[in-house]
């Protein structure tokens, strides 16, 4: 019979059966024990003149009497083997102990000086030893015993260099892992890039795997999962959110730094990289997730769990947890991209390589930018400001996102300006026509100002100084201008109001170059304004008032 290791309880529990009137054989079989170690752990009773079906003993009672005849029992340091052992190092780790956790002590001690005990009895050493050394991060607390289809813990493990053969270059290669907290059965997804996209598109992946979504979800504190990490509040990525509620279940990230909040998603990391990782070889990346989905299923899914009393976890998922899980929507999620971009001075936001513009008044802030595979969503809190179809590439820009009078010269470009004359009227747009002729872009503010008339004025009497300034032969805007200030575009007789004139006082040489002005007379002979001659030279007082078109 396999040699039981024996403690306290256990001599009690046979003290009492054999002093209920039990012989030694019916104790011996119906605690699974030899009779030897029975009649071992009864000759003191009987030493001492007890007798089965004597005085009542209480339990209490029963304890006190055997720690009295087995002191080894309550002595941990006289029945451990391993004490004395152990206790040679004595010096050396209270030393240690000074800097380092018992853990590390006794890996150095292994290492360094040839100490073969275990971890388990080291620790037990250190408790009886130095129970000061205790503390409560030394606590393991047992978790509760989890429901099937309520939890899902979820991490990123970390498998090693791979040689991608398409680059020719090693790439850094890690795996996602989501684990069913009750069955064990697990999905994992080896990825090279650990961005939102690649978070959301694995737990899609493992959902369908599953066939099935858990009810709440326990993942580290990453980025591409949670903005903030808080053990109250903690701020989730949008994208994260909006598949958590696509699927009507609860994301409760795990605390920041505290592994034990989703130990059956970290424990597994290393099995992972031993058993389906290391010493094989794959071409593509595809090619390896999908034999770590075949890996996931035929081999640790059939695996012997001590967790599960040795059950196989695809077993105990088929039989348990998989009718227990949240169904599949009917609609295929959508995966959007957020990000939060910061709107420059240009009114844009870069999203993706891609600019796009934002509403003016946003200058400066950060907004937070969902991305689809249509559209380009912008947002405020839970204001939608502005809305974009995607680009590939380059920049889109809505005019109207910037102020208006800074976007005008912009918006109202040639094409705008023939079309705005022609509903404005005939003559208007003539005139247009004929500025643009030549160099349209060089007459693009006369086209403007011209059309900016209307603000102002009719359009019966903007389209008749229009055709006057055409008939005079002087079709520019500041003609047409004149002509409304002073009201003569129905006036036959006289020639069209010269624009507006203000003196101008000039300080300095007493000789003036006279310049081209091309002043009209009505004898249609060109001349200076001041009488000269283009390129004559003038005598002028220090100071002299002349009349220069504004």
């Amino acid at each position: 019979m396999a040699r039981r290791l024996f403690d306290m309880i256990d001599i009690v529990e046979v003290l009492q059966h054999w002093y209920s009137g039990r012989s030694k054989t019916d104790v011996a079989t119906s605690l699974g024990i030899d009779r030897g170690t029975i009649r071992k752990y009864v000759t003191p009773a009987e030493t001492a003149g007890m007798t089965p079906g004597g005085e009542p003993v209480s339990r209490a009672e029963w304890a006190v009497l055997a720690a009295g005849w087995f002191p080894e029992l309550v002595d941990a340091k006289a029945r451990s083997l391993t004490f004395g052992e152990i206790n040679e190092h004595r010096d050396r780790i209270v030393t240690m102990l000074v800097t380092n956790r018992p853990a590390t002590v006794w890996q150095r001690l292994r290492d360094e000086h040839g100490l073969m005990v275990g971890l388990t009895s080291f620790r037990r050493y250190v408790w009886l030893e130095f129970p000061h050394e205790i503390t409560a991060d030394d606590a393991t607390v047992l978790r509760p015993d989890v429901e099937p289809g309520s939890e899902g813990q979820i991490d990123y493990g970390y498998l090693g260099m791979w040689p991608d053969p398409a680059t020719g270059r090693n790439r850094k290669l890690n795996a996602f892992v989501m684990v069913l907290a009750m069955s064990r059965h697990m999905f994992v997804r080896p990825v090279v890039s650990m961005d939102q996209a690649g978070w959301i598109d694995a737990h899609v992946a493992a959902f369908n795997f599953f066939g099935g979504a858990p009810a709440r979800w326990v993942p580290d504190n990453l980025k591409t999962g949670t903005i903030k990490p808080d053990l109250y509040d903690p701020k989730l990525n949008r994208g994260y959110s909006e598949l958590a509620a696509h699927h009507d279940c609860l994301i409760d990230p795990a605390r920041a730094a505290k592994p034990k909040d989703k130990p059956r998603v970290e424990r597994p990391m290393s099995y992972i990289r031993e058993s389906f990782y290391r010493g094989r070889e794959w071409q593509t990346l595809g090619e390896m997730q999908t034999a770590a989905v075949l890996w996931c299923a035929d081999v640790a899914g059939v695996r012997s769990h001590r967790s599960l009393g040795g059950a196989q976890p695809i077993v105990v998922f088929n039989a348990v947890e998989q009718p227990a899980l949240t169904p599949l929507p009917r609609m295929v999620f959508q995966a959007a991209v957020w990000s939060r971009p910061k709107v420059g001075t240009d009114c844009h936001i870069n999203v993706a390589s891609v600019l796009y513009s934002v509403p003016w008044k946003h200058i400066g802030m950060r907004v937070e930018a969902r991305l689809t595979d249509r559209l380009m969503e912008v947002f405020i809190g839970p204001d939608l400001i502005k809305t974009h179809a995607r680009l590939a590439r380059g920049r889109q820009t809505d005019w109207a996102d910037y102020p208006p009078e800074k976007a005008a010269f912009f918006m109202r470009t040639p094409v705008w300006c023939r079309k705005r004359a022609g509903e404005l009227g005939a003559d208007v747009a003539e005139l247009i026509n004929d500025l643009m002729t030549v160099n349209a872009l060089h007459r693009l503010r006369a086209c403007q100002g011209v059309i900016g008339l209307a603000d102002k004025y009719d359009t019966i009497r903007l389209n008749a100084a229009c055709r006057r300034a055409i008939d005079v032969g002087d079709p520019t805007y500041r003609t047409v201008k004149g002509i409304l200030i002073a009201g003569t575009e129905t006036d036959t007789t006289t020639s069209p109001a010269a624009a507006p004139v203000v003196p101008a006082h000039l300080h300095g040489p007493q000789r003036l170059f006279v310049i081209d002005d091309n002043d009209v007379d009505h004898d249609g002979e060109q001349h200076d304004a001041d009488g000269g001659v283009d390129g004559d030279v003038i005598d002028l007082p220090i100071t002299v008032d002349i009349e220069v078109a504004s």
